[in-house]
């Protein structure tokens, strides 16, 4: 009867650490993708003001693109910039990028938005 019950117990164990092992696999890629978001993002945040300036100009004209996009680039910059930085500080914890587009130069032409954290 012992035996039955660590037998069962070892086959309970197995197929309960089994998407463990699995989800394990993939830790160090999406942690690696995380911290190379985080280093891209807080490095071109700058990049942010000439886009949202020319998006911005764009819809709306030149001279509201040079200004009010400029302003809104500057708030842009901060914003990548800073959840770049909260990437490389959190990038043991694999999470989906809370800024989107992920990459500055993914989707040029359209412009930055912010979503929650969510886990990978």
């Amino acid at each position: 009867m012992k035996k039955a019950v660590a037998s069962l117990f070892m086959v309970f164990a197995f197929f309960f650490l089994l998407p463990n092992m699995a989800m394990a696999n993939n830790y160090p890629i999406k942690v690696g993708e995380k911290l190379a978001n985080g280093v891209a993002n807080a490095v071109t945040g700058v990049v942010e003001i000439p886009k949202t300036m020319m998006i911005t100009g764009r819809k709306n004209g030149a001279t509201y693109g040079m200004t009010a996009g400029f302003f809104i680039g500057i708030v842009h910059t901060l914003g990548r910039s800073l959840t770049g930085a909260l990437d490389i500080a959190t990038f043991l914890v694999p999470t989906t990028p809370i800024i989107n587009p992920a990459y500055i130069w993914d989707d040029f032409d359209r412009e930055t938005t912010y979503q929650t954290w969510q886990m990978r």
